[in-house]
C-alpha cells in the first residue's frame, strides 16, 4: 500500500510506500510530513516508522478479502494488469458507451475492475487547499512496482492555488505529473480551475486513461477524467452533496 498528503500552505508534504501491516496508510504519511524531517519513506524504513509512530497496524490477513483473491486469479489467468477504472467489454450500451475488447496498458490486457484508489481535495473558508491519495496499486503489479499515488505532483498536489488528486494509469499520471500540472497551468497560463483540469486531461495524458479532483483556494471543485467513469462526490459546508460515476 501506498499514500501521500499535501498542504498547500508552506507545500508542507508526506509519501509512504511499501506498507504491508499499516491500517491507515494516509494517516502515516500525515506523520511523516508533521513527525520526520522527510518527505518520503518506502518499505522496511516505513514500516519501522510506524511502529515507532505506534499507529494502528494488522496482520496481512486483515487486508485479504475474497472478491480481491478472486480478481488477483482471474487477473494471473489472463496475464493482466487490473486497473482502478471500469474497462467495459459487453453489456454497457444503455450507458452509450462502445469499447473494442481488448484494451490494453502497456501491451497487456485489462479486463476486470478492482477500485483500489482514494482520494480527497479539500479548502477551507481561508483559501488554504489541501490533498491526499491512498492506493493498494495496480491488481497483479510487479513487486517493487510505485505508482503515482504517493509521488508529489504526479498523483498528488497541493498549493496557495489548488489541491489535486488523481486516479487512473500510474505509469501516465507520472509521464504528465498530472497534479501538478493543473496548478502550473493555473498559475503561468491563467486558466480557472476546470480550464485547467480539461486542459490536463486532454494535453498531458498521451495514451493514458486517468482522471482527478481538483478544488481551488476560491472554493470552486473540479473533476475530469477520460476513461468510461470515475467515482466521485463533493460535500459543502452548508450542506450540499453530490456523488456521480459517469459524466
Amino acid at each position: 500500500m501506498e499514500a501521500s498528503i499535501m498542504d498547500g500552505l508552506g507545500r508542507r508534504c508526506g509519501a509512504v510506500s511499501g506498507l504491508t501491516t499499516v491500517k491507515n496508510p494516509v494517516s502515516l504519511a500525515r506523520l511523516v510530513m508533521d513527525k520526520s524531517p522527510h518527505s518520503y519513506l518506502a518499505f522496511s524504513g516505513a514500516e519501522d516508522f510506524a511502529k515507532q509512530m505506534g499507529v494502528e497496524r494488522e496482520e496481512n490477513d486483515y487486508f485479504i478479502t475474497e472478491d480481491n483473491m478472486e480478481m488477483l486469479k482471474i487477473a494471473k489467468e489472463a496475464n493482466s494488469i487490473v486497473f482502478d477504472y471500469r474497462i467495459p467489454t459487453t453489456g454497457y450500451e444503455s450507458c452509450g458507451v462502445e469499447v473494442e475488447s481488448p484494451i490494453l496498458m502497456n501491451g497487456l490486457p485489462i479486463s476486470v475492475y478492482a477500485p483500489e484508489t482514494v482520494g480527497c481535495v479539500v479548502v477551507d473558508s481561508q483559501g488554504r487547499c489541501a490533498a491526499a491519495t491512498s492506493t493498494g496499486g495496480l491488481m497483479n503489479k510487479r513487486a517493487g512496482r510505485i505508482g503515482d499515488s504517493p509521488l508529489i505532483g504526479a498523483g498528488t498536489y497541493a498549493s496557495d492555488i489548488c489541491g489535486v488528486s488523481c486516479t487512473g494509469e500510474g505509469e501516465a499520471i507520472i509521464r504528465g505529473t498530472l497534479a501538478r500540472e493543473v496548478g502550473a497551468v493555473m498559475e503561468y497560463k491563467g486558466l480557472g480551475l476546470q480550464e485547467a483540469v480539461d486542459f490536463v486531461i486532454k494535453e498531458r495524458l498521451d495514451e493514458g486513461q486517468a482522471g482527478l479532483i481538483a478544488v481551488s483556494k476560491t472554493g470552486e471543485v473540479a473533476y475530469g477524467f477520460n476513461c468510461v467513469g470515475m467515482f466521485r462526490g463533493c460535500a459543502t459546508e452548508d450542506g450540499f452533496m453530490e456523488v456521480g460515476i459517469w459524466e
